[in-house]
């Protein structure tokens, strides 16, 4: 087990320093590949120092899963397609009724290239490496969420670290409580699948994803 003053700085290099140069205005090519790197040494860590399976558990309650996220479905979308109808009326369910091969792309690739990865970033290496470091588990969940946030600081846009703030506080208490990455993707994705299909995309900086011009 690496001491506490090697976890702090590999928590600074990876959670702070890493996402804030992001932001910054240098080759694409260098950043993804400092994300790459950073990447492969998490996968190695979670593998070889913590010893992570990554088999889905078997022990999952379902069905309180299951309750809470469509309880809390039900809530964020209808105050997101009340947000839209404000904003912008033409752009509700613009994407899946008008583009809907280019949804289904978005889909597929936002889950699989997106969702899986931030959640074993965010929640699975998160809470395996420095949860040990926090008394307070809702300073913990705090802090999760903050990073979870400044991860998404490239886009430069307030809409998109409100939303990521929000949705670090919902992923780490669900993570928290299951225990489980996929259990915690399937939400990920259930939530910022609906941003896409409601009419948000372009709202989110996502070009090509919002209503018509």
């Amino acid at each position: 087990m690496q001491s506490t003053r090697y976890l702090v700085s590999e928590f600074f290099l990876l959670f702070i320093l890493l996402p804030v140069s992001l932001a910054l205005n240098y080759s694409i090519y260098i950043k993804a590949g400092l994300v790459l790197i950073g990447f492969a040494y998490i996968i190695y860590v979670l593998k070889r120092i913590e010893l992570v399976s990554f088999r889905i558990k078997k022990d999952i309650d379902w069905i309180q899963f299951w309750r809470r996220t469509l309880i809390g479905f039900v809530i964020v979308a209808s105050v997101t397609i009340a947000y839209v109808l404000y904003r912008d009326p033409k752009a509700l369910f613009f994407v899946p009724l008008n583009k809907p091969l280019l949804f289904v792309i978005i889909l597929f690739v936002y889950t699989l290239l997106s969702v899986w990865p931030q959640e074993l970033i965010y929640r699975t290496f998160f809470f395996n490496r420095y949860e040990r470091l926090f008394k307070s588990t809702n300073l913990f969940l705090f802090v999760n969420a903050i990073v979870f946030m400044l991860a998404h600081i490239f886009f430069r846009n307030t809409l998109v670290l409100v939303l990521t703030f929000l949705g670090g506080l919902i992923f780490g208490l669900t993570y928290f409580k299951f225990r489980s990455t996929f259990v915690v993707s399937i939400e990920h994705a259930l939530y910022g699948n609906w941003l896409f299909t409601v009419g948000m995309g372009q709202m989110l900086a996502f070009p090509g994803m919002g209503g018509p011009s």
